[in-house]
């Protein structure tokens, strides 16, 4: 239901909101406003007592509720089918709320909100997905799955203080074979009702798994990481050795067992990539396209806006690329010789990439430095560049983002995978960073997350249109400011990255709609980019999996920037661009729909 990656919640409130135990306000027993917040809070409250890892994640799994920190999230089809009937009633306490009675600011709530939960109930028509991040067809595959996530989570969000919390760690490995038999269930229901993933899909999640057996239970994340770190804090225990016997006893036979079942379909699976092969599988893409973009543009025009925007942002980088003395061959031929150019790889060496994390770090201190002349509002929250766990990044996105800890433990993170340096060309890094760190992501977030007098739940919602639209808006507004002044060949990098959310437009419209093929696909976006062919396929692979999410970057990055020049017309030299971004950022995550509404208030408001 809701993107736990993304969960946002302020430690203050929400202990408060725990330890209170308070009975909420039902609609019509006060003001529209108290009634809105009680929902609100009524959800955020579920949502946490349900959920033992949201809890981890946010540091609430201490005092009173220290004995969920033994167990992980119930993923049995009976949960998923009460969730949605909880989610349902919140819903109906939503719509009984007097939305004329609201503020301002309530109404940007409460519209957040009814978009999120109509887009939400409309997706239970389908008897197949729940992946766990938006719309996915797949209970399992090489991106959705407790087998890829739950290691990862132990590893870097259960804290080992103490010997209780070993205990609990041990708890949680004897758990994780259970969540792996509900996700094999669901996975069942998922083929049954007609979801079985393509070939390629299945084959890349079944190599996952076997890598994860590869070096037996002594070589998983699940024992290395309790006997490191109770090695570290001298707790004395066989951790390590307790852990192995619950590997080997419990979590490979039930990995074991849902790789057999995936298998059992890999022989008649299809090869074509496209939901539109799936029962109701048109309908599907309008929901994932409504879902992660906010917009309820068609396949077909999302596919021409990809094309006319891969045209125009070519033709800049042809002009960038001549100037460095690169004139033969097409753009995304001469930026493929870039990256092949030696000057521009790390070695793929443990050392150099260690080299290569430091200057990602360093990068963001710098222009971390420049960010109190475009913002009035600040993060306080640091943020660290790591590397995608070896385990899991072959299928892995190329980054991904994660918030800080609200306890103050953890600090933001944005993961690079890094399983092949040539990947990773250095022209091509700053911008990565920008997104994934400051301005982007990081910044953003972090601003939401901390952002006083706000509920609970506006700190949760996260629309990917919204944040990774501003994400690639952080990229242009680095350049805006100076960050490529002497690094030609670096804004290539940026132009390159827009581009490549111009080309997901194409492909992943391609698929589900124009009925590509996976290989149709990939030669696409080589062409066009340069880039390595295994980064393309696993970034095709991906857009098949989580279908429309691949258009939310470059249609929010549309419309921010939609948004800035009309405000730019409308007020001249009284445009503020620290009070655009403040306000922007102010409404926490929104549907477009919400933000182009509130943005045009703002600005008719500073022209008044």
């Amino acid at each position: 239901m809701i993107d736990r990656r993304r969960l946002l919640f302020t430690a203050a409130a929400g202990a408060s909101l725990m330890a209170t135990g308070q009975t909420l306000a039902a609609p019509g027993q006060a003001t529209a406003g108290a009634s809105l917040r009680a929902v609100m809070d009524r959800i955020v409250a579920e949502t946490l007592m349900t959920s033992p890892e949201l809890l981890t994640q946010l540091g609430f799994d201490k005092g009173p509720n220290a004995a969920m920190k033994a167990r992980l999230d119930d993923r049995s089809q009976a949960k998923v089918l009460v969730d949605r009937e909880t989610f349902r009633g919140q819903m109906a306490s939503l719509k009984a709320v007097d939305r004329a009675g609201l503020s301002a600011d309530e109404t940007v709530w409460y519209d957040a909100l009814e978009y999120f939960g109509d887009t939400a109930i409309d997706g239970y028509a389908f008897p197949y997905g729940g992946g766990g991040f938006g719309p996915s067809p797949y209970t399992v595959s090489q991106l959705t799955g407790s087998y890829q996530s739950i290691p990862d989570f132990l590893d870097s969000q259960h804290s080992i203080e103490t010997a209780e919390d070993a205990e609990a760690y041990l708890s949680r490995v004897s758990a994780f074979a259970t969540a792996l038999d509900q996700e094999t269930e669901r996975m069942e229901l998922d083929f049954a009702a007609g979801a079985v993933p393509p070939d390629f899909v299945i084959a890349r999640t079944l190599a996952q798994m076997e890598s994860l057996m590869a070096g037996g239970a002594t070589g998983t994340t699940l024992v290395q990481s309790v006997a490191r770190r109770t090695g570290e804090k001298s707790i004395p225990g066989e951790w390590g050795s307790r852990a192995e016997a619950i590997v080997n006893d419990a979590v490979f036979p039930a990995l074991s067992r849902q790789a057999e079942a995936l298998r059992a379909r890999q022989a008649g699976a299809t090869h074509d990539a496209g939901v539109w092969r799936l029962p109701d599988g048109e309908a599907f893409y309008r929901y994932g396209i409504q879902s992660y973009t906010t917009t309820n543009l068609s396949g077909d025009e999302i596919h021409a806006i990809g094309l006319e925007q891969l045209a125009e942002l070519s033709a800049r980088a042809d002009v960038l690329l001549k100037a460095q003395g690169l004139t033969q061959g097409s753009v995304g031929a001469r930026i493929a010789a870039l990256g092949d150019d030696p000057r521009y790889l790390y070695p793929n060496t443990d050392e150099a990439k260690e080299q290569l994390l430091a200057d990602l770090n360093a990068q963001t201190i710098e222009v971390r430095r420049r960010m109190p002349e475009y913002f009035g509002r600040l993060p306080q929250a640091a943020v660290e560049i790591r590397r995608v766990p070896k385990a899991i990044e072959a299928g892995a996105p190329g980054g991904y983002y994660n918030a800080p800890s609200l306890d103050g433990s953890r600090p933001g993170a944005y993961y690079i995978n890094l399983r092949d340096t040539a990947e990773w060309p250095k022209f091509q890094l700053p911008t990565l960073t920008y997104h994934e760190a400051v301005p982007g992501h990081h910044h953003q977030i972090t601003l939401a997350q901390e952002k006083a007098n706000t509920p609970l739940l506006m700190k949760v919602l996260g629309f990917s249109a919204y944040s990774e639209g501003w994400a690639l808006y952080a990229e242009q507004l680095a350049d805006e400011i100076g960050m490529y002044e002497n690094d030609p060949v670096g804004k290539i990098g940026y132009l390159q990255s827009l581009m490549f959310r111009a080309t997901r437009l194409v492909v992943d419209s391609g698929m589900h709609t124009k009925r590509w093929s996976r290989e149709e696909a990939i030669r696409f976006m080589v062409d066009a980019l340069g880039d390595a062919e295994s980064a393309v396929t696993t970034e095709i692979e991906r857009y098949c999996v989580w279908p429309g999410q691949a258009c939310s970057y470059k249609l929010g990055h549309t419309k921010w920037v939609e948004l800035r020049t009309n405000a730019q017309r409308a007020l001249g030299d009284r445009f503020d661009i620290r009070a655009f971004h403040d306000a922007g950022i102010n409404t926490g995550g929104v549907p477009l729909t919400v933000l182009e509404r509130v943005m045009t208030e703002w600005t008719a408001a500073q022209a008044a």
